[in-house]
């Protein structure tokens, strides 16, 4: 209630929270009639609120980060310029040096990659949206400075179920070392991520809470813990295939994580987008309505190169 109050005096808000409070933060920033930018990635449709944000002439960006983010806006570029076949997004966040069992660290909350890894995923096959279990159609894919990654569904095509419905085939698929995906899935199957809880001596806990918890230890980074995140896209359509690839590594110098960077200088770059005027529609925009226009497609880009942040493409 007292949002209108506190955002007063700013320009304009980043939302950047739990998944679990996205939706209603953004919908109470809203309400206050401020632009934002959002970064929160909660499971809910943020287009509900473009009704909402027009009613209150205010101009939001979500989903503004690496994937969902930058993937979007490149599917959106192209797709103003080409009639798109089909859309694959592969990214993952991993460490340099990765220790087993896991031979993974989260740059967020292990609860969220939980999340990731049991949410049903949607993709698209044959003009259908269609759903598939997370951590199915397992493919190992070599990367030049990665070398062998697996990749996975996962459920990160969000916005695009929505906007592009004329595009046939379309999947996102998160990538771990592998023997990740194998680990997890018995961990999965054993009970480890139920959320009834269960006795013990004389506590309750749910086996995900008991879980996270290890895992919090398990899977934090260490502090200058050299990470990287990895990413390619690939569109295809009218015989082209276009394909674009990001390889981020742990700042030093800044002592900043790629995961951070990649994600944290994409949103700034949506701010930069509202503030100087480069993008004024009025609404709820998820960034593939955003690539669409040539100029805002190429001011992110330009702004992450900036920063170091370097994105190659085949064109």
């Amino acid at each position: 209630t007292k949002y209108p109050e506190w955002l007063s005096p700013y320009d304009l808000v980043v939302t950047a929270v739990p998944g679990f409070m996205g939706y209603k933060t953004l919908e109470a920033v809203i309400k206050a009639g401020k632009d934002t930018a959002d970064i929160s990635f909660f499971p809910e449709n943020a287009l509900k609120l473009d009704q909402l944000a027009k009613e209150k002439n205010v101009t939001v960006i979500t989903d503004c980060g690496v994937a969902p983010g930058m993937s979007n806006l490149i599917l959106g570029r192209h797709n103003a310029e080409i009639k798109i076949d089909s859309f694959a997004c592969y990214v993952g966040g991993l460490p340099k040096y990765p220790e087993p069992p896991f031979n993974y660290k989260a740059p967020f909350s292990p609860i969220d990659v939980i999340e990731e890894y049991t949410r049903p995923a949607r993709l698209v096959e044959n003009g259908k949206v269609i759903t598939k279990p997370a951590l199915s159609d397992r493919e190992i894919l070599d990367f030049e400075k990665a070398g062998k990654l697996e990749a996975f569904n996962t459920d990160g095509l969000r916005s695009l179920l929505f906007t592009m419905t004329h595009i046939p085939e379309m999947k996102e698929k998160t990538l771990r070392y592998p023997g990740h995906a194998d680990l997890i899935q018995s961990l999965q199957k054993a009970g480890f991520f139920e959320t009834s809880p269960i006795k013990i001596n004389d506590s309750k806990i749910s086996p995900l809470d008991f879980t996270s918890g290890i895992l919090l230890k398990e899977w934090k980074l260490d502090e200058d813990e050299k990470e990287f995140t990895i990413m390619k896209v690939i569109i295809k359509g009218e015989n082209k295939t276009i394909e674009y690839n990001l390889y981020d590594e742990y700042d030093a110098a800044s002592r900043t994580s790629s995961m951070a960077r990649t994600t944290g200088y994409t949103c700034t770059a949506a701010v930069h987008l509202i503030t100087n005027g480069l993008f004024n529609e009025r609404g709820v925009f998820p960034p593939e309505l955003i690539g669409a226009q040539k100029n805002c497609f190429e001011f992110v880009l330009n702004y992450l190169d900036e920063r170091g942040v370097k994105w190659r493409s085949n064109l």
